[in-house]
This record gives structure tokens, C-alpha cells and sequence, in this order.
């Protein structure tokens, strides 16, 4: 090889570099020359010898030998010399020899297959030269685009039998797909090798293996120098050195850039893989040798398939979300296609193209897996809102494992041997699951704004009547939230069990705090509509409504049976709150007419009690659009509210029946009592023990004969195991006996029986007489009489 010695003068090499470059161009020529040479010598007459039996190069077919032996007696002479001389003038091609050849060598094994032979030495015969330029001269004319066998028919120029034959067989087999053989025959490495800029050039136009070989020469001329001069590193030596590195360099480089660009060229230019994959075994079997490149072949060309899936995925399109609110949906599904057709063509044309060593196949899935993971982190922070981020984790999770991507039928059988989950980074999925969760909550929090805004819009604003669902007032917002959270929980538990668990979790958490937010924008807004009606049927209208959210939620107990937990006694004490308003209310409505129970008025008219009746009647109404059990616990509730308040005005001392008034104070508290007990028995109160302690009293108070109320006292006592001396004594003093004997005796009589009596039929929950309060008498008898009462008690 011819090296510049000088840089001194800039004139001189100035002239050396147009002289390499001339060259260069020369070698270009002069590849040409040889393939139309060894063209012509394929079409000539068959007059040659036949094919010596000890050649070894390649296998002639039955059917290729009965064509002629033409191609037997071209395949036996030498191939003209590599070197450098004067090439053949080229003459007008009738048909391109590029399809023969490379399918010859490549695509029919059965009409010249080469036998998998050792790697040959440098000392090889010179017909495997000739083999080698054959090959990587068409890739050569190809990347120059010289004409194809139709440009020759446009031409009117027809080649000769033989090869019309063997094309024509060519096509026929095209569909027969094999991938190279491992084991590969390399062309004799020139004695002389040319110079530098004339390798760059053959690197340059991509005729590898012609260069590839010369540079072996080359680093092997470098190699003996370098033993020959072990002691003395001189300069010649380092600049070869140098050279060997850059054109190295520069071979790797282009072979980088044929490989990152293999799956997005036309199918004819994928031939430059074969020699490319030869050239990549060769090194890797050199490795370590001087004059090389140091690090691995191998992992370079895994970096370029990455180099070409990284630029495929990139650009996939992708839509700004200010103008397309599907722009993540829409860009995954392209991406998912654009995976799918790029592991179809390699499967189908690149795979073929190398030996099985290389795990094609394999090696781009694992690529794909790599750089989607990567893709889909970049892509992350763009993804903030929920129907997003769902997709996103639905694509990862199950559309990217799925027939849809890496499953795909058309990928079968290769992808069965493959691992098709994403190469993410570590905690990348479970912190895209983790703001997925907060994205619910956040999501979850605005809807629950929304239904507090709704409410005010449709109802509280222009004072609207509550609707109604099978008869019971109803707000529909408990429905909406229950198929919101529903909603989301069921498409959750389609990407993941897990993720359901904690999306639950998190939605129900949310839920917690929603009772007392809606209470507080309830009593904001509603508060001056008491004592309206239209309060009392807000009220029941969210006791229902919240009831029947909890009763949802509840659905979910064994999932979260804490953030459940916590939401029912939330629900539970905003319902409590609603009806002790509700309750507060009724209670305050009927307080002026109670008061004036057992009067001399309430003797004289019914003003009062009718009042109070229809304060009764409302609630029933009220009960009657009230969901169960909540409306039971309500009546029960005010049923023994006005039990205690009607008899306790009995204790209070107000009015005294005298002049045998107690006869019709006794029939006016039965005809009442039995209108009231009507009423909390029609609205299904449970407190039936209640009934009776109007008429009980109303035996004692009615009694004409004072000696007989000693003998009533007991059904008093067996019902109502409370009732106390203090209490008979008020009822006493209203049906207008104060003092005497038979007053002592009606005392005494009490006593006894409650002795006999004693705790059997008390019971906790049937407390009444204990929550009525006894008023105090402050006149001087009074307390005198008491004195004398108990001091009989002590005789007796």
C-alpha cells in the first residue's frame, strides 16, 4: 500500500489527495470492468471445459447442469486480480447482474448453493475473490442504480437462454425463505492492498466486503510491520495505525447507518445486511487482533437495530392535546401498529438476511421493549388527565402483551419464544398507578363540587320542590356519584386486581369528607327557609338520599372495609344531624300548644289540641315520603316526644279538677289520646308499649268513688314499672284529691304493689315516667302535706 510520507509541503499533498482520489475512482471503474468481464464470459457459446471436480465453491443443481455448462466453465477460471490496473471498457449491459448473482449466491440453493465451508486463510485460489467481487459488485451497481432486467428489455436487448432460464427459475423461489448459513467462506485477502482513500471510497459507495477485505490487507500488512518493528514505534507505522482506525471507523459507522435504516428500505436494498453480517462475524472472530476496533461488533450493531426502532417510535405522529383531546389514545394505537409492521418486516425480510446466531427476531422485540418503556416515561409527564392516564396504563398493562401488539398472530411462532413485557424503569409503573390514584381522588373531588353546585342551581336557588322516586323524595345525585365511582372501579379492575383495590380505596376516601362539605353549602344556602315546609322536605330528602349512597357503598365492604367504615359514620352522623333538625322542628312547632294541655282552657276547647293533631299529621306525611328505616326511627322517636310532653303536663300542677270535673277531664284525655295513638299507630311507630298509659290514666283520673283508684293502680304499674309516688301524687292532685285518709291509702297501695311488682317488667328502652320531670309545689300545705304523708308511710 502506498502511504504519504510527508506533510511538509501542502502543494504535494494536495496533489497525492486529487492522485488517491483519481484513484479511487479508478478501483470504482475498474469493479465495473471486472463485472462486465465476468458477464460476458458467463453469456459465451458453450464451448468451455467442464467444471474441474475438485472446485469446492458451489453446488451445481441436475436441472442447472441440463441448461448448459456455461456457467461450470466460467465458475472454474480465475476472477481477474483485485488490484489496481487499466479496466475493461464497459460495454452496453443487456441485462442487470445484479439479480442473478446476489440470488444465485443467496435466494436459489438449488441452482448454486456454496457448501459450508471453514473460513479460508489468505493464501485461498483466487476464484473466491472473484466470487467476492461478483456479490459486492452488484450491491455496488445497485447502489449506483444501474439498470435492471427491465431497463435491458426496454433496451430491445435479450441475454442469453441459460440465464433467462436460471432468472426465471429465481422468481419461481422467491417465496422460499432461508436465513443465511452460519457458516460463510471469506474471499482472498490481497496481497497488496489499495490505498486509503480508495477503501474509504468503496466504504463510501457501500462495496463492504470488497472493502472490508482490502482492509484486512491492509491491517494485516500493519500487523507484520508492527512485529518487524516491535522496538521502534515509527512514525509510518503510527499513521498506518491511524488510518486503519479511521477507516474502520468509517466501515462501522456506514454499517450503522445501513442497519438503523434496514426496516425502512425497499426490499431490493436489504441485500447489503449479508455481506454486513459477514463482515461483523469476521471481526468478532479478530477481535482482540491489533488494528482493530477495541469494543464489540456484536453490541454495535445491537445499537444501531436501537438506533432505527428509538427513530421508528419517535416518529409516530403525535397531536398536540390542545388540538385533539383523544391525542394519547390516537398516538398509542398508531404506535401499537407501527410496532406490529416493523416486527412483521423483520420477520419476514430482515431476519433472512443474517445468520440465526444474530437472534434477529429476538434482539429487535428486546429493542422495542426497551424503547417504547422509554418513550412511554418521556411521555408521562404530558399525561395529567384522568381518561389519559387510564389509557396509558390500559395500553401497558394489556394492549402491549395482547393480540393486538406483541401477541399478534401475524408474529407467530418467533414471538411465542420472546418476553413481551416493557423494559419500564424501576417504581415507573407503580408511580404512573400512584398518580392514577390521586388523579381519581382529584377527579372524584371536583364531581362531588359539581353535585354540591347542582343542587344549589336546580333547587335551593329558586326555592324548588324536591322530586320524588317511588313515592319517597329523592335528590338524584346519590345515583350519580355511585355509577361514577362504579364506573370507575370496574374499568380499573379491567387493568389490574390491585389497582381496583387502591382506586377504590381512594374514591370511597374522597367520599368521606363529602357529608359534612354538603351539610355546611346546605345550611349556607337553606337555613332561611325554616320553619317552612320546604325545609323539612330538604331535610328528608338528603336523610334518603345520603342513606341511600351509604347503602351503595356499602357494596364495597370487603374490599375497604375501613374507608367504608369511616364513610358509613360520617353518613350516619350527618343523617342524625338532619333529623334531629328535623325533629328540633316539629318539637318547636307543637311546644306552645303543649303547654296548655291540661289547663282550664284545654278543658273549655280543643283549639289547642287540634293544633297539635295537625302538627301530627304533617309528620306523618313527612314519614310517609321518608325511606325506611329512617322514617320508623323518626315517628318512634317523636311518638314518645309527645307521650311524654301530653302526660307530663299532668305534673306540672297547672289546673285542679274540682266540683266532680274530673269525670270529663278523664273522657276528654281518652277521646285524645286514642286520635293520637291512631295516628303513631298509622305511621308505624314501634313504641306500642306507649298505648296504654292514657287510658291507665285516665282509669284513675275518671273514677268517681275515690276509694276505688287503689284498686286501678295496677295496670299502671305492670306497664310502666317507673311510675313513682311523686307522679301519683300529681295525677292525684289534678283529679282534685289533695289529702285524707283515702289519699294515704291510694299512697300505701302504690307502694305495696310496686313491692310485689318489684324490677321483673322493667326494661332499659320502656323508660318514660323517669324522663318526666315532677314540678315542685312551694305553698305552705303542699310541703305539709308531704311532711304528714310521710310520716304515715312510716306508721304503716
Amino acid at each position: 500500500m502506498m502511504m504519504d510520507k510527508s506533510n511538509d509541503n501542502p502543494d504535494e499533498d494536495n496533489v497525492s489527495l486529487q492522485s488517491n482520489e483519481k484513484m479511487a475512482n479508478v478501483a470504482v471503474k475498474e469493479t465495473l470492468g471486472v463485472l462486465q468481464s465476468l458477464r460476458r464470459s458467463f453469456r459465451r457459446p458453450s464451448e468451455k471445459a467442464p467444471r474441474s471436480p475438485k472446485s469446492k465453491e458451489f453446488k451445481v443443481t441436475a436441472e442447472a447442469e441440463a441448461a448448459g455448462s456455461e456457467s461450470d466453465a466460467f465458475l472454474s477460471q480465475p476472477p481477474p486480480s483485485p488490484g489496481l490496473r487499466a479496466s475493461s471498457p464497459p460495454s452496453p449491459s443487456p441485462r442487470s447482474s445484479e439479480g442473478f448473482f446476489l440470488k444465485r449466491e443467496e435466494d436459489q440453493p438449488d441452482v448454486h448453493k456454496h457448501k459450508p465451508l471453514a473460513r479460508s486463510k489468505t493464501d485461498a485460489t483466487s476464484s473466491r475473490l472473484g466470487d467476492s467481487f461478483m456479490k459486492k459488485g452488484a450491491s455496488f451497481r445497485r447502489s449506483l442504480r444501474f439498470g435492471n432486467k427491465r431497463d435491458g428489455e426496454r433496451n430491445g436487448k435479450q441475454g442469453p437462454p441459460l440465464a433467462d432460464d436460471l432468472l426465471e427459475k429465481t422468481d419461481k423461489k422467491e417465496e422460499i425463505i432461508k436465513e443465511v448459513e452460519e457458516l460463510y467462506t471469506l474471499p482472498e485477502i490481497p496481497q497488496t492492498p489499495p490505498s486509503v482513500m480508495q477503501i474509504s471510497k468503496m466504504i463510501e459507495v457501500e462495496v463492504l466486503e470488497v472493502a472490508h477485505v482490502n482492509l484486512l490487507s491492509l491491517r494485516l500488512e500493519y500487523q507484520k510491520e508492527r512485529e518487524q518493528r516491535a522496538a521502534d514505534c515509527s512514525v509510518e507505522l503510527s499513521k498506518k495505525e491511524k488510518d486503519l482506525n479511521l477507516l474502520y471507523r468509517d466501515l462501522r459507522n456506514k454499517i450503522s447507518t445501513i442497519v438503523r435504516e434496514s426496516n425502512s428500505l425497499p426490499v431490493s436494498n436489504k441485500a447489503l445486511l449479508v455481506p454486513i453480517a459477514r463482515i461483523i462475524q469476521e471481526e468478532e472472530r479478530r477481535a482482540g487482533e491489533p488494528g482493530g476496533l477495541p469494543d464489540s461488533w456484536m453490541e454495535a450493531w445491537r445499537e444501531s437495530v436501537y438506533e432505527g426502532v428509538r427513530v421508528k417510535v419517535n416518529n409516530v405522529h403525535l397531536d398536540q392535546r390542545e388540538q385533539n383531546s383523544s391525542w394519547l389514545a390516537v398516538h398509542l394505537g398508531l404506535l401499537g401498529k407501527t410496532i406490529v409492521e416493523d416486527l412483521e418486516n423483520v420477520k419476514r425480510d430482515l431476519k433472512i438476511s443474517y445468520p440465526a446466531s444474530f437472534r434477529v427476531f429476538s434482539t429487535y422485540v428486546t429493542k422495542y421493549h426497551k424503547v417504547v418503556g422509554q418513550h412511554l416515561k418521556k411521555l408521562e409527564p404530558e399525561v395529567t388527565e384522568l381518561k389519559d392516564l387510564y389509557a396509558l396504563l390500559d395500553w401497558i398493562l394489556n394492549e402491549y402483551e395482547s393480540e393486538k401488539i406483541m401477541s399478534c398472530p401475524s408474529l407467530q411462532p418467533e414471538i411465542t419464544e420472546e418476553h413481551t413485557v416493557l423494559q419500564l424503569e424501576e417504581n415507573f409503573l407503580k408511580q404512573l398507578k400512584d398518580k392514577f390514584c390521586c388523579k381519581v381522588k382529584e377527579d372524584m373531588r371536583e364531581i362531588l363540587e359539581r353535585v354540591i353546585q347542582l343542587e344549589f342551581d336546580d333547587f335551593w336557588k329558586d326555592r324548588k320542590m324536591p322530586q320524588k322516586e317511588d313515592n319517597f323524595l329523592n335528590a338524584p345525585f346519590h345515583m350519580d356519584i355511585w355509577t361514577k365511582v362504579k364506573g370507575t372501579i370496574v374499568n380499573c379492575g379491567k387493568l389490574e386486581p390491585s389497582l381496583e383495590k387502591k382506586v377504590t380505596s381512594s374514591c370511597i376516601g374522597e367520599l368521606k369528607n363529602f357529608p359534612k362539605r354538603f351539610e355546611t353549602e346546605f345550611k349556607r344556602h337553606c337555613s332561611a327557609f325554616q320553619p317552612q315546609p320546604l325545609w323539612a322536605q330538604y331535610l328528608i330528602t338528603y336523610i334518603n338520599s345520603f342513606a341511600a349512597l351509604l347503602e351503595h357503598m356499602e357494596g364495597y365492604q370487603d374490599s375497604c372495609p375501613k374507608e367504608v367504615e369511616e364513610f358509613r359514620g360520617e353518613v350516619k352522623w350527618l343523617i342524625a344531624r338532619l333529623r334531629q333538625t328535623l325533629e328540633d322542628q316539629f318539637k318547636e312547632d307543637i311546644k306552645p300548644y303543649m303547654r296548655r294541655m291540661m289547663t282550664r282552657k284545654w278543658l273549655t276547647s280543643d283549639e289547642d289540641f287540634n293544633h297539635l293533631r295537625h302538627h301530627t299529621e304533617l309528620l306523618s306525611q313527612h314519614c310517609d315520603v321518608t325511606r325506611p328505616p329512617h322514617a320508623q326511627e323518626f315517628v318512634s322517636e317523636l311518638h314518645y316526644h309527645v307521650v311524654r310532653e301530653y302526660i307530663g303536663q299532668l305534673m306540672k300542677y297547672n289546673y285542679n279538677c274540682r266540683n266532680r270535673r274530673h269525670e270529663r277531664a278523664a273522657a276528654k284525655i281518652r277521646h285524645q289520646w286514642s286520635q293520637l295513638r291512631h295516628l303513631f299507630e298509622n305511621m308505624k311507630s314501634s313504641h306500642e308499649w306507649l298505648h296504654h298509659v292514657g287510658d291507665d290514666l285516665s282509669d284513675i283520673i275518671g273514677q268517681k268513688n275515690k276509694k276505688e283508684i287503689k284498686n286501678h293502680l295496677m295496670p299502671l304499674v305492670e306497664h310502666y314499672s317507673d311510675f313513682s309516688r311523686k307522679h301519683l301524687v300529681a295525677v292525684l292532685y289534678f283529679r282534685g284529691l289533695q289529702r285524707g285518709r283515702e289519699h294515704q291509702l291510694i299512697l300505701q297501695q302504690l307502694t305495696k304493689l310496686k313491692k310485689e311488682v318489684g324490677n321483673v317488667n322493667k326494661k332499659r328502652s320502656q323508660v318514660l315516667f323517669e324522663d318526666i320531670q315532677v314540678t315542685a309545689r312551694t305553698d305552705c300545705l303542699s310541703r305539709l302535706l308531704f311532711v304528714w304523708d310521710g310520716v304515715m308511710q312510716g306508721e304503716s
